[in-house]
Protein backbone atom coordinates (compact mmCIF):
# COMPACT_ATOMS: atom_id res chain seq x y z
CA UNK A 1 0.00 0.00 0.00
CA UNK A 2 1.28 3.44 -0.90
CA UNK A 3 1.64 6.19 1.67
CA UNK A 4 -1.25 8.07 0.03
CA UNK A 5 -3.68 5.18 -0.54
CA UNK A 6 -6.00 5.88 2.40
CA UNK A 7 -8.62 8.62 2.45
CA UNK A 8 -7.07 9.97 5.65
CA UNK A 9 -3.70 10.23 3.89
CA UNK A 10 -4.97 12.08 0.84
CA UNK A 11 -6.53 9.47 -1.45
CA UNK A 12 -9.49 10.90 -3.35
CA UNK A 13 -10.38 7.78 -5.36
CA UNK A 14 -10.30 5.21 -2.53
CA UNK A 15 -12.80 5.19 0.35
CA UNK A 16 -11.45 3.69 3.58
CA UNK A 17 -13.83 4.73 6.39
CA UNK A 18 -13.07 1.78 8.67
CA UNK A 19 -9.30 2.09 8.51
CA UNK A 20 -9.53 5.88 8.80
CA UNK A 21 -11.67 5.51 11.92
CA UNK A 22 -8.67 4.06 13.75
CA UNK A 23 -6.83 7.36 13.40
CA UNK A 24 -9.91 9.50 13.99
CA UNK A 25 -10.51 7.70 17.25
CA UNK A 26 -6.84 7.75 18.17
CA UNK A 27 -3.42 8.57 16.74
CA UNK A 28 -2.35 9.52 13.20
CA UNK A 29 1.37 9.23 12.24
CA UNK A 30 3.09 11.52 9.76
CA UNK A 31 6.64 10.08 10.04
CA UNK A 32 6.14 6.31 10.32
CA UNK A 33 8.64 4.14 8.46
CA UNK A 34 8.96 0.51 7.44
CA UNK A 35 12.28 -1.14 8.30
CA UNK A 36 12.67 -2.04 4.64
CA UNK A 37 11.15 -1.24 1.24
CA UNK A 38 9.86 -4.81 0.78
CA UNK A 39 7.75 -7.37 2.63
CA UNK A 40 9.99 -10.02 4.20
CA UNK A 41 12.50 -7.74 5.97
CA UNK A 42 9.75 -5.41 7.20
CA UNK A 43 7.88 -8.35 8.73
CA UNK A 44 11.10 -9.64 10.26
CA UNK A 45 11.58 -6.31 12.04
CA UNK A 46 7.94 -6.17 13.14
CA UNK A 47 8.00 -9.63 14.68
CA UNK A 48 11.46 -9.42 16.29
CA UNK A 49 11.69 -5.74 17.24
CA UNK A 50 15.18 -5.67 15.72
CA UNK A 51 16.84 -4.65 12.47
CA UNK A 52 16.19 -7.46 9.94
CA UNK A 53 19.90 -7.55 9.11
CA UNK A 54 20.54 -9.26 12.46
CA UNK A 55 18.73 -12.37 11.20
CA UNK A 56 20.62 -12.60 7.92
CA UNK A 57 19.43 -13.46 4.42
CA UNK A 58 16.11 -11.64 4.73
CA UNK A 59 16.98 -8.23 3.29
CA UNK A 60 14.50 -8.55 0.42
CA UNK A 61 11.32 -10.47 -0.26
CA UNK A 62 11.63 -14.27 -0.45
CA UNK A 63 10.84 -15.33 -4.02
CA UNK A 64 7.96 -17.55 -5.11
CA UNK A 65 8.70 -21.17 -4.23
CA UNK A 66 11.26 -20.27 -1.54
CA UNK A 67 13.79 -18.65 -3.87
CA UNK A 68 16.66 -16.51 -2.58
CA UNK A 69 17.10 -13.29 -4.49
CA UNK A 70 20.63 -12.23 -3.55
CA UNK A 71 23.86 -14.02 -2.63
CA UNK A 72 23.30 -14.61 1.10
CA UNK A 73 19.66 -15.61 0.55
CA UNK A 74 20.67 -17.98 -2.27
CA UNK A 75 23.22 -19.67 0.02
CA UNK A 76 20.65 -20.06 2.78
CA UNK A 77 18.04 -21.44 0.37
CA UNK A 78 20.52 -24.05 -0.85
CA UNK A 79 20.91 -25.24 2.76
CA UNK A 80 17.18 -25.17 3.49
CA UNK A 81 17.66 -22.24 5.88
CA UNK A 82 15.88 -19.38 4.08
CA UNK A 83 13.42 -18.07 6.62
CA UNK A 84 13.04 -16.64 10.11
CA UNK A 85 14.61 -19.18 12.52
CA UNK A 86 12.42 -20.31 15.40
CA UNK A 87 15.34 -19.42 17.69
CA UNK A 88 14.65 -15.74 17.05
CA UNK A 89 12.35 -14.49 19.85
CA UNK A 90 9.19 -12.97 18.36
CA UNK A 91 6.54 -10.70 19.79
CA UNK A 92 4.07 -13.62 19.69
CA UNK A 93 6.37 -15.87 21.72
CA UNK A 94 7.10 -13.17 24.28
CA UNK A 95 3.44 -12.23 24.72
CA UNK A 96 2.45 -15.88 24.93
CA UNK A 97 4.80 -16.17 27.91
CA UNK A 98 2.73 -13.40 29.51
CA UNK A 99 -0.44 -15.46 29.12
CA UNK A 100 -1.67 -13.98 25.84
CA UNK A 101 -3.67 -15.97 23.31
CA UNK A 102 -2.02 -15.47 19.91
CA UNK A 103 -3.17 -15.81 16.33
CA UNK A 104 -2.07 -14.84 12.83
CA UNK A 105 -4.37 -14.73 9.82
CA UNK A 106 -2.96 -13.75 6.41
CA UNK A 107 0.35 -13.49 4.62
CA UNK A 108 3.42 -15.03 6.32
CA UNK A 109 6.35 -14.60 3.88
CA UNK A 110 9.01 -15.54 6.44
CA UNK A 111 9.85 -18.98 5.12
CA UNK A 112 8.02 -21.82 3.38
CA UNK A 113 9.42 -24.76 5.36
CA UNK A 114 7.45 -26.05 8.33
CA UNK A 115 10.29 -25.19 10.72
CA UNK A 116 9.69 -21.50 9.89
CA UNK A 117 5.90 -21.69 10.26
CA UNK A 118 3.88 -19.22 12.34
CA UNK A 119 3.04 -21.97 14.84
CA UNK A 120 6.78 -22.34 15.52
CA UNK A 121 6.98 -18.63 16.24
CA UNK A 122 4.45 -18.45 19.05
CA UNK A 123 1.13 -18.30 17.21
CA UNK A 124 -1.50 -20.64 18.63
CA UNK A 125 -3.61 -20.34 15.49
CA UNK A 126 -2.63 -19.65 11.87
CA UNK A 127 -4.57 -19.42 8.63
CA UNK A 128 -3.16 -17.83 5.49
CA UNK A 129 -0.67 -18.06 2.62
CA UNK A 130 3.00 -18.85 3.09
CA UNK A 131 4.53 -16.62 0.42
CA UNK A 132 4.37 -13.01 -0.60
CA UNK A 133 1.21 -13.26 -2.68
CA UNK A 134 -1.25 -15.68 -4.23
CA UNK A 135 -4.22 -15.70 -6.56
CA UNK A 136 -7.05 -14.20 -4.51
CA UNK A 137 -9.52 -16.87 -5.66
CA UNK A 138 -7.48 -20.08 -6.15
CA UNK A 139 -4.94 -19.28 -3.40
CA UNK A 140 -2.13 -20.54 -5.62
CA UNK A 141 1.16 -18.93 -6.51
CA UNK A 142 2.44 -18.34 -10.02
CA UNK A 143 3.95 -21.84 -10.16
CA UNK A 144 0.54 -23.36 -9.41
CA UNK A 145 1.33 -24.42 -5.84
CA UNK A 146 -1.47 -24.12 -3.29
CA UNK A 147 0.08 -22.13 -0.41
CA UNK A 148 -3.03 -21.77 1.76
CA UNK A 149 -2.37 -23.29 5.18
CA UNK A 150 -4.22 -23.85 8.44
CA UNK A 151 -1.86 -24.70 11.29
CA UNK A 152 0.63 -26.35 8.96
CA UNK A 153 -1.90 -28.26 6.85
CA UNK A 154 -2.64 -27.45 3.21
CA UNK A 155 -6.32 -26.59 2.86
CA UNK A 156 -8.77 -26.03 0.00
CA UNK A 157 -11.23 -23.27 0.87
CA UNK A 158 -13.45 -21.32 -1.49
CA UNK A 159 -13.59 -17.55 -1.30
CA UNK A 160 -11.84 -14.27 -1.98
CA UNK A 161 -8.65 -14.28 0.11
CA UNK A 162 -9.20 -10.87 1.71
CA UNK A 163 -12.66 -11.99 2.89
CA UNK A 164 -11.27 -15.28 4.23
CA UNK A 165 -8.65 -13.44 6.28
CA UNK A 166 -11.16 -10.94 7.62
CA UNK A 167 -13.77 -13.57 8.46
CA UNK A 168 -11.29 -15.86 10.23
CA UNK A 169 -9.95 -12.94 12.26
CA UNK A 170 -13.40 -11.77 13.36
CA UNK A 171 -14.45 -15.33 14.15
CA UNK A 172 -11.37 -15.92 16.31
CA UNK A 173 -12.04 -12.69 18.21
CA UNK A 174 -15.65 -13.66 18.87
CA UNK A 175 -14.73 -17.15 20.09
CA UNK A 176 -11.70 -16.36 22.27
CA UNK A 177 -11.82 -16.47 26.06
CA UNK A 178 -12.82 -13.03 27.31
CA UNK A 179 -10.76 -13.32 30.49
CA UNK A 180 -7.49 -13.80 28.59
CA UNK A 181 -5.49 -11.05 26.87
CA UNK A 182 -4.80 -11.58 23.18
CA UNK A 183 -2.44 -10.63 20.36
CA UNK A 184 -3.87 -10.84 16.85
CA UNK A 185 -1.66 -10.24 13.79
CA UNK A 186 -3.64 -9.78 10.54
CA UNK A 187 -1.33 -9.33 7.53
CA UNK A 188 -3.67 -9.00 4.56
CA UNK A 189 -2.15 -9.78 1.15
CA UNK A 190 -4.11 -6.85 -0.30
CA UNK A 191 -3.28 -4.75 -2.16
CA UNK A 192 -0.32 -6.83 -3.40
CA UNK A 193 -0.44 -8.27 -6.93
CA UNK A 194 -2.06 -10.14 -8.62
CA UNK A 195 -4.53 -7.30 -9.02
CA UNK A 196 -7.91 -8.96 -8.49
CA UNK A 197 -10.88 -7.43 -6.75
CA UNK A 198 -14.05 -9.28 -5.75
CA UNK A 199 -15.65 -8.00 -8.96
CA UNK A 200 -12.61 -8.52 -11.22
CA UNK A 201 -11.30 -12.06 -11.05
CA UNK A 202 -9.10 -11.86 -14.15
CA UNK A 203 -5.45 -12.41 -13.22
CA UNK A 204 -3.12 -9.49 -13.94
CA UNK A 205 0.23 -8.45 -12.53
CA UNK A 206 0.10 -5.00 -14.14
CA UNK A 207 -3.13 -3.82 -12.57
CA UNK A 208 -5.06 -0.62 -12.98
CA UNK A 209 -5.98 1.97 -10.39
CA UNK A 210 -9.69 1.11 -10.40
CA UNK A 211 -9.12 -2.56 -9.52
CA UNK A 212 -6.47 -1.56 -6.99
CA UNK A 213 -8.95 0.79 -5.32
CA UNK A 214 -11.53 -2.00 -5.14
CA UNK A 215 -8.94 -4.25 -3.48
CA UNK A 216 -8.16 -1.64 -0.84
CA UNK A 217 -11.85 -0.96 -0.24
CA UNK A 218 -12.43 -4.71 0.19
CA UNK A 219 -9.66 -4.78 2.78
CA UNK A 220 -11.27 -1.79 4.49
CA UNK A 221 -14.58 -3.64 4.70
CA UNK A 222 -12.82 -6.58 6.35
CA UNK A 223 -11.02 -4.28 8.76
CA UNK A 224 -14.53 -3.14 9.66
CA UNK A 225 -15.49 -6.73 10.51
CA UNK A 226 -12.49 -7.02 12.79
CA UNK A 227 -13.12 -3.69 14.52
CA UNK A 228 -16.71 -4.74 15.20
CA UNK A 229 -15.42 -7.86 17.01
CA UNK A 230 -12.66 -6.14 18.98
CA UNK A 231 -13.31 -5.43 22.70
CA UNK A 232 -13.48 -1.72 23.45
CA UNK A 233 -10.22 -1.19 25.31
CA UNK A 234 -7.98 -2.85 22.74
CA UNK A 235 -4.88 -1.39 21.13
CA UNK A 236 -5.47 -1.46 17.37
CA UNK A 237 -2.65 -0.67 14.92
CA UNK A 238 -2.79 -0.38 11.14
CA UNK A 239 0.21 0.05 8.82
CA UNK A 240 1.69 -1.07 5.51
CA UNK A 241 4.93 -3.02 5.02
CA UNK A 242 6.45 -0.88 2.24
CA UNK A 243 5.69 1.89 -0.21
CA UNK A 244 3.36 1.48 -3.14
CA UNK A 245 4.12 0.19 -6.62
CA UNK A 246 3.22 2.20 -9.73
CA UNK A 247 -0.46 1.38 -9.38
CA UNK A 248 -0.37 2.64 -5.79
CA UNK A 249 0.25 6.24 -4.74
CA UNK A 250 3.10 7.70 -2.70
CA UNK A 251 2.38 11.30 -3.71
CA UNK A 252 4.08 13.65 -3.00
CA UNK A 253 6.97 11.46 -1.83
CA UNK A 254 9.81 10.38 -4.09
CA UNK A 255 10.21 6.75 -5.13
CA UNK A 256 8.25 3.65 -4.26
CA UNK A 257 8.55 0.00 -3.33
CA UNK A 258 12.13 -1.38 -3.35
CA UNK A 259 13.67 2.10 -3.08
CA UNK A 260 14.98 3.84 0.03
CA UNK A 261 13.51 7.19 -0.89
CA UNK A 262 10.67 8.30 1.33
CA UNK A 263 8.07 6.78 -1.00
CA UNK A 264 9.60 3.34 -0.56
CA UNK A 265 9.73 3.26 3.24
CA UNK A 266 7.16 5.75 4.55
CA UNK A 267 3.98 4.02 5.67
CA UNK A 268 0.52 5.15 6.72
CA UNK A 269 0.17 4.29 10.40
CA UNK A 270 -2.89 4.66 12.62
CA UNK A 271 -3.44 3.59 16.23
CA UNK A 272 -6.48 3.40 18.46
CA UNK A 273 -6.33 2.73 22.20
CA UNK A 274 -9.17 4.51 24.03
CA UNK A 275 -7.48 4.50 27.43
CA UNK A 276 -4.25 5.97 26.06
CA UNK A 277 -4.64 8.02 22.84
CA UNK A 278 -6.91 11.03 22.56
CA UNK A 279 -9.21 11.02 19.51
CA UNK A 280 -7.81 12.89 16.53
CA UNK A 281 -4.25 13.17 17.88
CA UNK A 282 -1.16 13.35 15.66
CA UNK A 283 2.52 12.54 16.06
CA UNK A 284 5.51 13.60 13.96
CA UNK A 285 7.92 11.30 15.80
CA UNK A 286 10.16 9.22 13.52
CA UNK A 287 8.84 5.71 14.18
CA UNK A 288 9.96 2.40 12.71
CA UNK A 289 8.16 -0.94 12.78
CA UNK A 290 10.59 -2.30 15.36
CA UNK A 291 9.60 0.58 17.68
CA UNK A 292 5.97 -0.53 17.57
CA UNK A 293 7.07 -4.00 18.68
CA UNK A 294 9.25 -2.68 21.50
CA UNK A 295 6.45 -0.41 22.71
CA UNK A 296 3.87 -3.21 22.73
CA UNK A 297 6.19 -5.50 24.70
CA UNK A 298 6.93 -2.76 27.24
CA UNK A 299 3.24 -1.99 27.66
CA UNK A 300 2.47 -5.69 28.18
CA UNK A 301 5.25 -6.10 30.73
CA UNK A 302 6.96 -8.74 28.60
CA UNK A 303 10.61 -9.52 29.21
CA UNK A 304 12.34 -9.07 25.88
CA UNK A 305 15.93 -9.60 24.76
CA UNK A 306 17.89 -6.56 23.66
CA UNK A 307 15.86 -4.82 20.96
CA UNK A 308 16.75 -2.16 18.40
CA UNK A 309 13.27 -0.69 18.67
CA UNK A 310 12.45 1.92 21.29
CA UNK A 311 9.48 2.31 23.61
CA UNK A 312 7.97 5.50 22.15
CA UNK A 313 4.70 5.51 24.05
CA UNK A 314 5.52 8.65 26.10
CA UNK A 315 6.19 10.56 22.86
CA UNK A 316 3.12 9.22 21.06
CA UNK A 317 0.99 10.27 24.04
CA UNK A 318 2.45 13.77 23.91
CA UNK A 319 3.98 13.46 27.38
CA UNK A 320 7.49 13.95 25.99
CA UNK A 321 8.93 15.87 23.05
CA UNK A 322 10.05 14.06 19.93
CA UNK A 323 13.20 12.04 20.39
CA UNK A 324 16.11 12.79 18.06
CA UNK A 325 17.59 9.58 16.69
CA UNK A 326 19.66 8.00 13.96
CA UNK A 327 18.18 5.03 12.08
CA UNK A 328 19.39 2.86 9.21
CA UNK A 329 18.21 0.81 6.25
CA UNK A 330 19.89 -1.65 3.91
CA UNK A 331 18.19 -3.42 1.02
CA UNK A 332 19.70 -6.09 -1.21
CA UNK A 333 18.26 -7.79 -4.27
CA UNK A 334 20.18 -9.31 -7.17
CA UNK A 335 23.13 -7.02 -7.77
CA UNK A 336 21.47 -4.03 -6.13
CA UNK A 337 22.54 -2.79 -2.71
CA UNK A 338 20.82 0.27 -1.29
CA UNK A 339 21.59 1.89 2.05
CA UNK A 340 20.25 4.88 3.93
CA UNK A 341 20.86 6.76 7.17
CA UNK A 342 18.36 9.18 8.68
CA UNK A 343 19.77 11.55 11.28
CA UNK A 344 17.38 14.47 11.29
CA UNK A 345 17.27 16.61 9.32
CA UNK A 346 19.82 14.80 7.16
CA UNK A 347 19.21 11.66 5.15
CA UNK A 348 22.01 9.95 3.26
CA UNK A 349 21.04 7.50 0.51
CA UNK A 350 23.60 5.28 -1.22
CA UNK A 351 21.85 3.62 -4.16
CA UNK A 352 24.53 1.33 -5.59
CA UNK A 353 27.07 3.96 -6.76
CA UNK A 354 24.76 6.95 -6.47
CA UNK A 355 25.22 9.05 -3.32
CA UNK A 356 22.69 11.68 -2.30
CA UNK A 357 22.37 13.80 0.81
CA UNK A 358 18.95 15.27 1.46
CA UNK A 359 17.88 17.83 4.05
CA UNK A 360 14.35 16.69 4.81
CA UNK A 361 13.59 19.90 6.69
CA UNK A 362 14.13 22.10 3.63
CA UNK A 363 13.48 19.48 0.94
CA UNK A 364 10.98 16.96 2.36
CA UNK A 365 10.39 15.40 -1.06
CA UNK A 366 14.12 14.76 -1.65
CA UNK A 367 14.58 16.96 -4.70
CA UNK A 368 17.85 18.69 -3.76
CA UNK A 369 21.06 16.67 -3.50
CA UNK A 370 23.43 18.44 -1.09
CA UNK A 371 26.23 15.86 -1.05
CA UNK A 372 28.69 18.23 -2.76
CA UNK A 373 27.80 21.26 -0.65
CA UNK A 374 27.99 19.38 2.68
CA UNK A 375 30.77 16.78 2.24
CA UNK A 376 31.50 16.66 5.99
CA UNK A 377 27.95 15.50 6.69
CA UNK A 378 28.33 12.77 4.07
CA UNK A 379 31.56 11.56 5.68
CA UNK A 380 30.01 11.54 9.16
CA UNK A 381 26.90 9.62 8.09
CA UNK A 382 29.00 7.13 6.13
CA UNK A 383 30.99 6.42 9.30
CA UNK A 384 27.80 5.80 11.24
CA UNK A 385 26.56 3.48 8.51
CA UNK A 386 29.79 1.43 8.58
CA UNK A 387 29.59 1.05 12.35
CA UNK A 388 25.94 0.03 12.14
CA UNK A 389 26.62 -2.59 9.46
CA UNK A 390 29.32 -4.13 11.65
CA UNK A 391 27.02 -4.13 14.67
CA UNK A 392 24.09 -5.88 12.93
CA UNK A 393 26.08 -8.52 11.06
CA UNK A 394 24.25 -11.85 11.35
CA UNK A 395 26.24 -14.72 12.91
CA UNK A 396 24.70 -17.31 10.59
CA UNK A 397 25.96 -15.42 7.55
CA UNK A 398 29.51 -15.33 8.91
CA UNK A 399 29.52 -19.13 8.85
CA UNK A 400 28.14 -19.26 5.29
CA UNK A 401 30.68 -16.81 3.95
Amino acid sequence: MGSADLSSYGATDILTPNIDSIGKQGLHFTRAYCNAPECTPSRTALLTGRYPQRVGGLECAIGVGNVGRYDDAIRLAARGELGLPATEPTIAQLLKQRGYATACFGKWHLGYDEKFSPNRHGFDEYFGVLGGNADYFTHREEDGANVLRHNGQTVEVEGYLTDLIGDRSAEWLSQRRRDKPFFLYVPFTAPHSPYQSPAHRTFTNQGDRRIYAEMVESMDANVGKILAAVPENTWVIFLSDNGGTQVGSNVPLRGGKSSLWEGGIRTPCLMRWPAVFAPGSYTTQVTLMMDITATILQAAGAKAPKLDGLNLLPVWQGKERNWSRTVFWRYRRGQDTRKAVLSEPWKLVIDNDQVELQDLASSPFEQLNQAKTHPAVVVELRKKLILWEAAVQAPRLTLLR
